[in-house]
């Protein structure tokens, strides 16, 4: 008897080790704010945004551009005026305060409350900004951002 109960504990257990491994290796990479700072979004220097889905937003600040998703479906966005607001992480806030790098604690709101955290930016070329920016919901300047940390 001590033979078979030995050979199935051996069995399940590689059957969990597969099964892990599995798993592992399905698993999407974790999230890397950019790097450096000086690469990050500029809020202060948003001369457009477009808003796509509850998700996802594009923004250019001059020659940059950028893919802005949130964490959760964030339907306030599309309510009241054409408004949206970036703020950067408390980290950030003395080192870079008008930087988003895609960070915890980063968020966009716009004149409803509540804020909606950011998940990740990322710079795109203007090919796919054109692209995804067709798609827009809603679409603003960058008139609105605060200029003072």
């Amino acid at each position: 008897m001590k033979p078979v109960t030995a050979g199935l504990l051996a069995l399940s257990l590689a059957a969990i080790a597969a099964t892990a491994s599995a798993q592992t290796k399905t698993q999407a990479p974790a999230y890397t704010p950019l790097r450096p700072v000086s690469d990050c979004l500029r809020t202060d220097r948003i001369t457009e945004w477009h808003l796509v889905n509850s998700r996802t937003i594009t923004v250019r600040n001059g020659p940059n551009r950028f893919l802005v998703k949130l964490q959760a479906s964030c339907p306030q966005l599309s309510y009241g005026p054409p408004t949206l607001r970036f703020g950067s992480s408390k980290a950030n806030q003395g080192t870079a305060p008008f930087s988003i790098c895609g960070e915890a604690g980063e968020s966009v709101r716009s004149t409803q409350p509540p804020s909606c955290p950011i998940q990740s930016v990322r710079p795109i070329d203007k090919a796919t900004f054109d692209k995804i920016s067709a798609h827009a919901k809603r679409n603003g300047s960058g008139a609105d951002q605060p200029t003072k940390p």
